[in-house]
């Protein structure tokens, strides 16, 4: 999924607080210093340049952007934040209207996992002149990209993103599969696991408010990056300034199976796509009416089903990963998204009739990720996150059966959305799931026909934040709006706010790119 707070003199929240009591609790400890993380939040950061070397290009175009890097000291664990640290890789594109200048907008990109050194660049285009008046901090989250690494050592990138298969038989495969996974992250990094949260992310954000000088920062977080900035919210209340999530998702719908809630958008939006692609039978011959494409579409999960289809010399692509690779198509309405899973859909469709077909340079890096050990250490930290913040114990027969119910409403995306996952097999989070109970003042952009954190998430959080205004755009099946969809009014409306500081009088709506 696409997409990528703070305080003044740290009083960390209470929960953070009544966990870091190990001091003696003689009258002596009163004069103790009240806040626990002053050594982080005083160090001096040593900003330098971004590239660490000739062939890094997102370092290299940093580097050419006049933005710098750094690594941010913080604790592994808040509770005992005078025990062992780990770094959090950062970069800053730095306002040069410093008459006007607004403060820190930090940055995230979703995910979970999603690195976003890199943001400040393209986030810096779409916000115009209005980028000038901000700091433009992209982030690493914690054990991400530049940040301290994780990696279970898997041997493929698939594991948050698999189908449990036609028959019993195959999800077996996904049972064995997923407790291995499970087994090899907690040998490889059992000690760490407990750790990589949403909440720890959170706690690292303020962290990086102080390190600023920044009483609060601004926020834009897309997909999974809305999640955390709603936790921020909740742990550090009063400490955001401006705050746009885009693609909202709610907590009450962040599980372990991330894309559970959004089986019918996602099957609406493969109904979508064939119709598009039927109008276009004369380029990608995929079939000249929707049910010939969706047709087609079946013929080849069958056909994997039976074998895995052979792509190129490298890849067969089985039952468990192929609705992750067509689903992963329908994140977007745009007809360059649309074009691309069209090609897709056609080289797949001879794959299925056993003829021999070669990726492009695209599809084959994306199975290089699903297929093999290149994509384990994205698949690791997703993971870990997902199931760090709210793994449980269901028992592998509970899963079965939510798949068979789910298969018969949605064929493709069901048994995709509600599959076992490792997390099954990990240790139950250190803390319970972030539950709101607050109101802040931001502005929430939606997409009514969003196949990844569907419209119902944003219209949960406008209920829940009556301070909040909801921008929708109507009739899109897209997931990621701002700067990514092209259109003009959202991108209008999420820069004036951030311009003016200054939420609309009540919720706007804004029709679809066509």
């Amino acid at each position: 999924m696409p997409r990528f707070r703070h305080i003044k003199a740290f009083a960390l929240c209470a929960a953070v607080l009544a966990a870091t009591t190990t001091m003696a609790t003689t009258t002596t400890a009163v004069a103790a210093d009240p806040d626990p993380l002053a050594r982080f939040h005083g160090r001096h950061v040593d900003w330098h340049a971004c590239a660490l070397g000739a062939d890094d290009e997102v370092g290299r175009a940093l580097d050419a952007a006049g933005a710098d890097c750094a690594d941010i000291t913080v604790p592994l664990d808040y509770a005992d934040p005078g025990g062992r640290t780990i770094s959090v890789a950062v970069s800053r594109l730095k306002a040069t209207d410093t008459e006007h200048r607004v403060g820190p907008l930090l940055l995230n990109d979703g995910g979970p996992a999603g690195a976003g050194l890199h943001m400040p660049l393209s986030v810096s285009k779409v916000m115009g002149e209005v980028a000038d008046r901000y700091d433009l901090i992209g982030m690493d989250p914690r054990f991400v990209g530049r940040s301290t690494p994780l990696d279970c050592g898997w041997d493929i990138g698939s594991a948050p993103m698999r189908s449990a298969g036609a028959d019993r038989a195959a999800y077996r495969e996904e049972v064995a599969l997923a407790r291995d996974l499970a087994g090899r992250c907690e040998r490889a990094h059992g000690d760490v696991l407990p750790y990589v949260t949403t909440r720890n992310t959170a706690r690292d954000m303020d962290v990086i408010r102080a390190a600023l000088g920044a009483d609060t920062l601004s926020y834009l977080g897309y997909s999974y990056g809305s999640y955390l900035g709603e936790v921020y919210s909740q742990l550090f209340p009063g400490r955001t300034d401006r705050m746009v999530l885009d693609g909202v998702m709610s907590p009450d719908r962040y599980g372990t199976a991330l894309l559970h809630g959004a089986e019918a958008a996602n099957e609406g939006a493969l109904r979508a796509w064939a119709s598009w692609a039927a109008a276009r039978h004369g380029t990608y011959g995929l079939g000249a009416t929707r049910a010939e494409v969706l047709a087609t579409v079946d013929r080849i999960l069958a056909a994997a089903e039976e074998e895995p289809l052979r792509i190129g010399k490298a890849y067969l692509l089985d039952e468990h990963v192929l609705p992750a690779v067509l689903i992963g198509g329908l994140g977007s309405d745009l007809d360059v998204r649309r074009a691309d899973l069209a090609a897709t859909v056609g080289l797949l469709a001879r794959a299925a009739d056993r003829e021999p077909v070669e990726p492009s340079q695209e599809f084959a890096g994306q199975l290089e990720f699903l297929l093999t050990s290149a994509g384990s250490a994205p698949a690791s930290q997703m993971t870990a996150i997902i199931c760090g913040d709210v793994a449980e114990r269901r028992g592998a027969a509970a899963y079965w059966r939510a798949v068979e119910e789910s298969r018969e409403r949605y064929p493709l995306a069901g048994p995709l959305a509600v599959n076992i996952t490792p997390c099954e097999f990990w240790d139950r989070p250190a803390e319970p799931p972030t539950v709101l109970d607050n109101d802040v003042p931001a502005l929430l952009v939606a997409a009514t026909g969003d196949p990844r954190t569907v419209y119902a998430s944003a219209r949960t959080i406008r209920e829940q934040w009556p301070s909040s205004r909801l921008l929708t755009v109507k009739g899109a099946r897209q997931h990621g709006l701002y700067g990514e969809y092209g259109n003009a009014c959202v991108d209008a409306r999420v820069n004036a706010y951030l311009s003016t500081g200054r939420l609309p009088a009540y919720d706007l709506t804004c029709e679809a790119r066509r």
